[in-house]
């Protein structure tokens, strides 16, 4: 059983700053590729970027490049720092596991995400 826990979200200004983090936690783990998605009200989850955990292969959507980065350390802790946060970056953002080796398939639909954490709210407003 995968257990994926966020934290860090919260309200900021636009130019703001955050950073999430993903703790995966859990037996018999067979995610490979990790990462987070985000979901704006009335909107589907999609991608905001993805790690492959084996070669650190990353994916970023066209909305987060240049602007976050994703990264893991050495006990199963995955980061989403974000920098210049703008408000339609708003909606809850869920860490995500997914069983496939890419970090392009895993963020391109939330179909292909075997395990969900909960998700923490993200606000950007002034």
């Amino acid at each position: 059983q995968v257990q994926l826990v966020e934290s860090g979200g919260g309200l900021v200004q636009p130019g703001g700053s955050l950073k999430l983090s993903c703790a995966a936690s859990g037996s018999n783990a067979d995610y490979r590729t990790i990462g987070f998605f985000r979901q704006a009200p009335g909107q589907e989850r999609e991608g905001v970027s993805c790690l492959v955990i084996s070669d650190g292969t990353l994916f970023y959507s066209d909305s987060a490049k240049g602007r976050f980065t994703i990264s893991k350390d050495n006990k199963n802790t995955v980061y989403l720092q974000m920098n210049g946060l703008k408000p339609q970056d708003t909606g809850v953002y869920y860490c995500a596991g997914g069983i496939v080796p890419s970090s392009g398939y895993t963020c391109y639909s939330h179909k292909n995400v075997k395990y969900w954490g909960h998700g923490t709210q993200v606000t950007v407003s002034s």
